[in-house]
């Protein structure tokens, strides 16, 4: 099985024998298409065994990023913008001011530092051994390559980013930013996020709006960082 190797199965993994081993199913011989595809199946069925056990996992942990209302049950762009707003009314009906600034991360899911996000599933989140090895085989060596008509460029080797349309990227790509909640309430202010979407809010007493401000601005050259 895949799981004994500790490695994620790749595309010139479409041996025979090596689907049975993986599948348990025996086939006839197949074109290499019937493969791929067979291939594609098989890898987002393993994707969402090792999303579900993760989630399952880190929720038992207490390791889930709290105030992160994407990807998780029962959590929504409703929910967040419900709990902002509801914060921020509160906040005036007791006299405050408050501010709101939402950030968007510039193509946000493919700037992902492997070698970070390994680091941080091992030293943030518990995950070692053979676990950590079929992440990092799931990441690394990937490649892309432009297709017009029937010309092909040189493969090239994908060096950051989590795969785009899979289920085990967006739960990664949070794991990897948790830390952004933590690093704005280090400036006295309060954050929400949803997906890459970042809201950044505070209240202060109106003789308070000029250090208010200052909060909001210092917080946001951090992020930027």
């Amino acid at each position: 099985m895949a799981g004994k190797r500790g490695q994620w199965p790749a595309p010139e993994d479409t041996s025979l024998p090596y689907l049975y081993e993986l599948t348990g199913v025996r086939l006839a011989l197949r074109p290499p298409m019937f493969l791929r595809i067979l291939w594609s199946v098989v890898s987002k069925l393993l994707e969402r065994l090792l999303a579900h056990q993760l989630l399952a996992y880190l929720d038992v942990s207490g390791l889930l990023p709290r105030l992160q209302s994407a990807y998780w049950a029962n959590h929504s762009t409703e929910t967040a913008v419900l709990k902002v707003l509801s914060d921020i009314l509160l906040a005036i009906d007791a006299g405050n001011l408050s501010a709101l600034v939402l950030l968007d991360l510039s193509a946000a899911f493919n700037t992902v530092d492997h070698d970070i996000l390994l680091r941080r599933l091992q030293t943030s989140y518990g995950i070692h051994g053979m676990v950590l090895q079929w992440f990092r085989t799931y990441l690394v060596d990937r490649r892309q390559y432009v297709r017009a008509g029937s010309t092909t460029s040189t493969p090239s080797v994908i060096v950051c980013g989590v795969p785009q349309g899979s289920v085990l990227g967006p739960i990664l790509f949070l794991l990897y930013t948790a830390d952004l909640l933590s690093l704005i309430e280090d400036h006295s202010l309060r954050p929400h996020l949803f997906a890459d979407d970042t809201q950044i809010y505070g209240f202060c007493s109106p003789s308070a709006s000029l250090q208010l401000q200052n909060n909001i601005s210092i917080c946001i050259d951090d992020v930027a960082a």
